[in-house]
C-alpha cells in the first residue's frame, strides 16, 4: 500500500486515504504499487494524452458484461487484472472526465471485488489538464500479474430493483432537476443525449434530488467538508440511503462522496437507475 496523501483539506473528510492531489499523484508516478487509470465517458481522449504511466479501462467494454445488463463476474474481473498488470496489493489511482463520473463508476467495481486499496485523484482529468501537467501519448506495458480469483460481493455496495421496491430506505436522485421532473434536457433522452433510451421521464415515487455536482467546485474539485455537510445536510447519515442516476455512473460519484467524504456507511448504489426503472412494464413513477 502507498503512502497516503498528506494534503491538508482532504484529512477533514470521513476516508481522506480515498482521494489523492494532483502533486501528490505527479511526484510519485512510476511508483512501484501505484497504478494509474483513466476511466472517460468518451474513452478517446486517452489517446490524446493521458497522465504518464497511465492504463485505460474502457467501462463499456471491459467493465460490462457484453451479453446481459450486469457488471463483469469474478473470472473476467479476474483477467481484466491480470490483463492490465494490476496486482491485488497494488494501491490503484481512478481518474477521468466528467469530473471522475466514470472514473468513480470504476472505482465502485473495484469496490465489489474488495480491491484493498482505490483511491481517486480530486479533479480528475479536467483538472490536471488545466494545471497544464505533464501529459503522455504512450501507452504503458506491464507484465501480466496474478490477480487471484475473487467473488463478487454486491451486497454492501449495490441493490437490485426488487429490493428498491419494497425499501424504507432514503432513496436519493443524483440527475438534475429537470431530469428528475421529468422535464427535456441536454443529459436526458428527450435532449437527443447518449441516454436516449429510456421510454418514460420523471424518477423513482419518493426519491429526493440531490444532483451530484453539488459535491463539486466548477474544475471538478471536491468542495471541503463543511460545504458538503452543507449541501448534505438534509440527509441523516444515520438512514439506509440508496443512490441512482441514469445508469449508475453520477450515483456513482455521489456514493463516493457520501461514504468515503462524509461517512455515511450504509450507503448502496442502483445502477439500474433510471435506464431500468423508466423502461419497466407497470412501474409507478413521478414527475
Amino acid at each position: 500500500m502507498t503512502e497516503f496523501d498528506p494534503h491538508p483539506p482532504f484529512q477533514d473528510f470521513a476516508h481522506p486515504g480515498r482521494l489523492v492531489s494532483a502533486p501528490w499523484l505527479s511526484a510519485r508516478l512510476g511508483m512501484k504499487g501505484l497504478r494509474v487509470i483513466e476511466v472517460d465517458e468518451d474513452s478517446l481522449l486517452y489517446d490524446i494524452g493521458h497522465i504518464p504511466t497511465a492504463s485505460r479501462i474502457n467501462f463499456q467494454k471491459e467493465l460490462l458484461d457484453p451479453t446481459i445488463r450486469d457488471i463483469i463476474d469474478g473470472a473476467a474481473f479476474q483477467q481484466l487484472m491480470q490483463d492490465k498488470g494490476i496486482n491485488r496489493e497494488d494501491t490503484v489511482v481512478f481518474y477521468g472526465d466528467k469530473s471522475n463520473w466514470w472514473a468513480a463508476y470504476a472505482l465502485w467495481v473495484f469496490e465489489l471485488y474488495g480491491h484493498p486499496d482505490t483511491r481517486l485523484l480530486d479533479g480528475g482529468r479536467d483538472a490536471w489538464m488545466a494545471e497544464e501537467r505533464d501529459t503522455s501519448f504512450a501507452v504503458p506495458e506491464f507484465p501480466a500479474s496474478d490477480y487471484p480469483a475473487v467473488e463478487r460481493d454486491d451486497s454492501p455496495h449495490r441493490v437490485f430493483v426488487d429490493e428498491l421496491r419494497t425499501t424504507d430506505a432514503v432513496i436519493v436522485d443524483t440527475r438534475s432537476p429537470e431530469e428528475f421532473a421529468g422535464q427535456p434536457t441536454s443529459a436526458s433522452p428527450q435532449g437527443n443525449s447518449a441516454y436516449g433510451t429510456t421510454i418514460r421521464h420523471g424518477h423513482i415515487p419518493g426519491a429526493t434530488n440531490l444532483e451530484w455536482d453539488r459535491a463539486m467546485y466548477p474544475n471538478g474539485t471536491f468542495r471541503p467538508l463543511e460545504e458538503l455537510r452543507v449541501n448534505y445536510g438534509n440527509l441523516n447519515a444515520g438512514d439506509p440511503t440508496i443512490l441512482y442516476s441514469h445508469v449508475g455512473a453520477q450515483a456513482a460519484h455521489t456514493w463516493f462522496v457520501l461514504k468515503f467524504l462524509l461517512g455515511v456507511e450504509n450507503v448502496r448504489t442502483y445502477d439500474g437507475s433510471w435506464a431500468e426503472w423508466g423502461n419497466m412494464v407497470r412501474m409507478p413513477i413521478e414527475r
